[in-house]
């Protein structure tokens, strides 16, 4: 009777430890790309970067104090990374783009008004493509948006 009771004991522990390892590792190689990424655009004080948030694969910081911003994404199907020097624009603003007639939301950009020359930084953020739970990761990706774009725009 004991023997049985030690071997599912370990069997659930089993369970319970093998995601949260893949979990966590997951978490660390994303802190290491999220870092490096900051690195790239200042190499010598990547913790200038003073908010980093999160969510749905796209991670966003901004060094309030240098005004500089970054919107990382970390899609499965492409990986990139978008500089804006905030100095250097006057205006942000989110682009929604519907399907059709409906209220379906298929893609959200930042758009940038460029302080000298008046052209437009389109920055992708969201694309009903690229998303795997569609509407629902469209919603909070929108709300997403908007608080980070009041973010933004503060920083200007």
């Amino acid at each position: 009777m004991e023997t049985s009771v030690t071997i599912i004991g370990i069997v659930i522990a089993v369970i319970v430890a093998i995601p949260i390892y893949f979990s966590a590792r997951s978490s660390a190689a994303n802190k290491t790309k999220i870092l490096d990424i900051k690195k790239k655009y200042n190499p010598n004080n990547p913790q200038e970067f003073d908010l980093t948030e999160s969510q749905s694969n796209k991670t966003l910081t901004i060094d309030q104090k240098n005004r500089k911003f970054i919107l990382m994404n970390f899609n499965p199907n492409q990986q990139e990374s978008t500089y804006v020097d905030l100095r250097t624009v006057s205006s942000c603003k989110l682009v929604l783009t519907t399907e059709g007639n409906s209220n379906t939301i298929v893609k959200i950009d930042y758009e940038f008004l460029e302080r000298e020359t008046s052209n437009k930084i389109t920055v992708p953020f969201y694309d009903f493509d690229d998303d795997r739970i569609k509407q629902i990761s469209a919603y909070q990706d929108h709300m997403f948006a908007k608080k980070w774009l009041k973010i933004i725009q503060d920083s200007i």
